[in-house]
């Protein structure tokens, strides 16, 4: 069976992106349009369907590193801000953000608390990117056809 450790990680977060998106336990909260996505960022995400895909690349991330909580998560996601002529300095993403992803993700059955630890993926979830994983393979070996053995 083919796993999200076995495929490109951005088009599996896209992928997945799309099944979220059609979900309806994830929404997204009304300040999604005007919030930076951490204070390493100088402007808002463009495009319009970035909580969708964070979400993704959240459920993705708890498969792989589960358990997980929200402060090692908001390292996942953070960078370097720009200090002008100084060196850059690592800073974490917005941990507001992450928070929501996992409580909508939560109340969508994809992912379920391990006590005090963070939280792991449920079976749904990791069925859910189990199967997206090995639909992405499958795509890579129509293109591919030496990748076809590991489909």
């Amino acid at each position: 069976m083919t796993t999200p450790f076995d495929v490109p990680p951005g088009e599996l977060i896209s992928k997945v992106a799309k099944i979220l998106k059609e979900d309806s336990a994830i929404t997204p909260p009304e300040w999604v349009l005007f919030v930076k996505t951490g204070v390493h960022k100088e402007k808002a995400p463009e495009d319009p369907d970035w909580w969708y895909t964070r979400s993704a690349a959240v459920l993705r991330k708890v498969y792989i590193h589960g358990p997980i909580g929200t402060e090692r998560l908001s390292a996942e996601f953070g960078g370097k801000t720009d200090r002008g002529s100084a060196p850059y300095h690592a800073r974490k993403g917005s941990r507001a953000i992450i928070r929501r992803c996992l409580q909508s993700l939560e109340k969508a059955g994809y992912i379920v608390k391990q006590g005090k630890k963070g939280r792991i993926i449920s079976p749904k979830g990791r069925s859910l990117l189990d199967r997206c994983a090995h639909e992405v393979i499958q795509e890579i070996a129509q293109k591919n056809k030496d990748i076809l053995r590991y489909a």
